[in-house]
């Protein structure tokens, strides 16, 4: 391990250098590209050094204690200097283990995020407008921008399906985990008898892919355009701007028709087809590494029950990690984070025991 950390402490020297040269600087997309893997390894470095610090501290501690003139009083203190800063090495290595283990490297994309009713009929659709909600405000509370792909309105003010964006700085990572069934047990506002039903909404986090990433040929698409159509007759385009786009090799349909401009709706539907199909290959790389998919809380499969929200008990349970919070007013309101965080803790440690192995 410290070999490695020593091999990343002189790439990290070698990288500030490099920002410095005005050939460089001038070159925005690698000037970019090189900031960027400073601000990884930034952390790590700092991590190692302040267990090089503990070390070089801890070998003092231990030269000094070998002297047998040291008065009693002084002693002490540099006894108590040496135990400290084993512990210290000790934490800081075990943290360094951490800040080592391969970084997803979907990490910092941008996501799209897709909300689909279940079973429950209408119920399940309204749910599906309560998670929209609840993603939208966590990601304006983390400074993301959302935007709206494509939504299929239902007339009671519900989703049959929402696809939306979300951009920032990390916004995969902290909505990774989301993929997967989300059971809600409540009293259907559509239901007179207060009787509790329950129904079932799907979410899939898809990493946005880029044009390096998945390459589409123009002759694999098959687009339709046809006239938008809404709920309530309301901002019904008159003429043909809604967007279909079928890949033909694997069959996989994207609709847009949010915009009354076909450009824009084109613009769209070609970002989720994308998406779309990097995830469809990711998914396939991750299932051929098996010991990878293992140390993974959860796997990202849309057809596993990941959470359930209990309106009479005012609980929400993650079934991956068997946490259950009784503050589910507040996490529809968009306060995730300490969900979030236990789920990216879970995985951490599951990964951290595989390298074990």
């Amino acid at each position: 391990m410290f070999d490695k950390l020593q091999e990343v402490e002189k790439r990290f020297e070698e990288l500030n250098e490099l920002v410095c040269k005005s050939e460089v600087i001038a070159d925005l997309d690698e000037y970019t590209k090189l900031m960027k893997e400073i601000k990884h390894l930034t952390p790590v470095v700092e991590k190692f050094r302040e267990y090089k610090a503990a070390k070089e501290t801890n070998e003092e501690s231990r030269e000094m204690l070998g002297d047998s003139s040291l008065d009693e009083d002084f002693s002490a203190m540099v006894k108590e200097e040496f135990e400290q800063s084993r512990e210290d090495m000790e934490r800081l290595s075990e943290e360094l283990k951490i800040l080592l283990l391969p970084r997803d490297p979907n990490d910092d994309r941008n996501v799209i995020i897709e909300i689909r009713g279940g079973a429950g009929g209408e119920e399940s659709a309204l749910f599906a407008g309560v998670l929209y909600r609840m993603y939208t405000m966590y990601a304006e509370a983390k400074g993301f921008k959302t935007e709206v792909l494509s939504a299929s309105e239902t007339g009671l003010g519900g989703f049959k399906e929402i696809s939306f964006s979300v951009e920032g700085d990390g916004a995969y990572s902290r909505f990774k985990f989301e993929s997967g069934v989300h059971r809600v047990q409540r009293v259907p506002e559509t239901e007179s008898q207060g009787r509790i039903h329950t129904s079932t909404t799907t979410v899939a986090v898809l990493p946005e892919a880029e044009d390096v990433d998945f390459e589409l040929n123009e002759k694999d698409l098959q687009i339709d355009t046809f006239r938008s159509s809404g709920a309530g007759g309301q901002h019904i385009n008159k003429t043909s701007s809604a967007i279909r786009i079928t890949h033909i090799p694997t069959g996989t349909v994207v609709e847009c028709q949010d915009e009354r401009s076909q450009h824009k709706n084109k613009e769209k539907a070609l970002k989720v087809l994308r998406a779309r199909l990097y995830d469809a290959e990711k998914a396939k790389h991750d299932a051929e590494i098996a010991g990878e998919r293992k140390a993974q809380v959860g796997t990202g499969d849309r057809s596993e029950r990941i959470r359930t929200y209990n309106y009479p008990q005012g609980r929400v349970s993650d079934h991956r990690i068997n946490l259950t919070l009784y503050k589910l007013e507040q996490i529809l309101n968009g306060d995730l984070d300490e969900l979030i965080d236990a789920l990216i803790t879970a995985d951490t440690a599951e990964k951290l025991k595989a390298s074990q192995e």
